[in-house]
C-alpha cells in the first residue's frame, strides 16, 4: 500500500530501515512501551515493513505500529507495539495506524488479527475492543505469558488477544484513515 496523505497533514507509510532509530526513540519518550533493542526495530523495519507502519507530519515522527506474520501463521497479523509521541495522543492515532496496516494485511489473505496486552494497559484495550467492534468480529482472551515465565521481577501477564475471522472486504469498508 502506498503511503497515504490525510485531512491534518499526517503520512501514513510503510517503514523503512532509516526509521528504526526514530521508532526506537519515541519508544524511549514514550515511556509507557516495553524497551527493546534498537536493533529489533531496525529488524522489524527491514523484514516486515509491510506489517507496520509509521505516521509523521512535517518529518517528525508522531506514531508506530510494529507486527509481523508468522510463516506457520500466514492469516494472522500479529501487533508488537504501538506507540503515540505524547503530542499526538488523543487523536486515534494508534487506531489509524492499526487500520492501515490492516487493510494492507486482510488483502493478502489475513483473516485474524493478534497481540498480548496486560491487563492495566486499559488504553491498549480499549483499541483492540473498537477494532473488534468496528469489524463485527469475535475478540476472544486467552492465557499465553504468565508473568512468572519473565525473567524480570514485576513484569504483567501477557494474555492473548485474538479477533476475527474477518473478511477484507469488510476491512476494507468498515477501517478508514482518513
Amino acid at each position: 500500500m502506498p503511503s497515504v496523505k490525510t485531512d491534518d497533514a499526517l503520512t501514513f507509510r510503510h517503514p523503512s530501515i532509516a526509521d528504526g532509530a526514530a521508532i526506537w526513540q519515541l519508544v524511549i519518550n514514550a515511556g509507557t512501551l516495553d524497551q527493546n533493542s534498537s536493533y529489533l526495530y531496525l529488524l522489524l523495519c527491514r523484514d516486515f515493513a509491510d506489517c507496520c507502519a509509521v505516521a509523521e507530519r512535517d518529518g517528525q515522527l508522531q506514531g508506530f505500529v510494529t507486527g509481523f506474520r508468522s510463516f506457520k501463521r500466514p492469516d494472522v497479523w500479529f501487533v508488537w507495539q504501538v506507540g503515540v509521541a505524547p503530542s499526538a495522543r488523543g487523536q486515534g492515532l494508534a487506531k489509524r495506524l492499526t487500520h492501515f496496516v490492516l487493510r494492507a494485511q486482510a488483502s493478502q489473505g489475513v483473516c485474524y488479527l493478534e497481540t498480548t496486552v496486560t491487563a492495566s494497559n486499559s488504553a491498549s484495550r480499549a483499541l483492540f475492543s473498537g477494532i473488534a467492534k468496528r469489524l463485527g468480529a469475535e475478540l476472544l482472551e486467552s492465557e499465553l505469558f504468565n508473568a512468572e515465565l519473565f525473567p524480570e521481577s514485576g513484569h504483567e501477564s501477557e494474555p492473548l488477544l485474538r479477533i476475527g475471522p474477518f473478511e477484507a472486504e469488510t476491512v476494507k469498508q468498515s477501517l478508514l484513515i482518513e
